[in-house]
């Protein structure tokens, strides 16, 4: 069983096999440890930072590099419910970053930067969903 906190090769290689040059939407689902988990000669490793606290500092270190290529938050969430699916697949927070292209999402991943601050993101999820999905018009339907 995988926790689901990184992509596996298969699934990234799928991602770099879907086209590159469109606006692309993430649909962002985590689920935050009790305790970040960081590597123990990480610096943060002894300051006993919970999930949320280590996933802030991902944002905050991230946060210039996802802004620089272009991303944005289209909408964001504090998921209070699984109605339908399994309850235990309950959610902390949940978020659709935009970015316009998925060169642009590939720019921001492969960063230096980026590379550095993946770290809390990976010690802070317990599990998560990234689903790439391809932005449509809304409206009254379901279409």
């Amino acid at each position: 069983m995988t926790d689901h906190i990184d992509p596996s090769r298969p699934q990234f290689d799928a991602f770099k096999a879907l086209p590159r040059d469109q606006l692309i939407e993430m649909l962002n689902l985590v689920r935050f440890r009790a305790r970040a988990a960081y590597p123990e000669e990480h610096p943060q490793a002894a300051e006993g930072l919970s999930g949320a606290e280590a996933y802030a500092r991902y944002g905050a270190e991230s946060g210039p590099i996802f802004r620089r290529v272009g991303g944005t938050i289209v909408w964001s969430a504090a998921p209070e419910l699984v109605l339908t699916g399994p309850a235990d697949e309950a959610w902390d927070t949940a978020f659709v970053a935009r970015y316009p292209s998925a060169h642009a999402f590939l720019e921001m991943v492969t960063d230096p930067d980026y590379r550095r601050a993946v770290v809390h993101r990976q010690a802070a999820v317990a599990t998560s969903r990234l689903i790439r999905t391809a932005p449509r018009e809304g409206g009254a339907g379901f279409e």
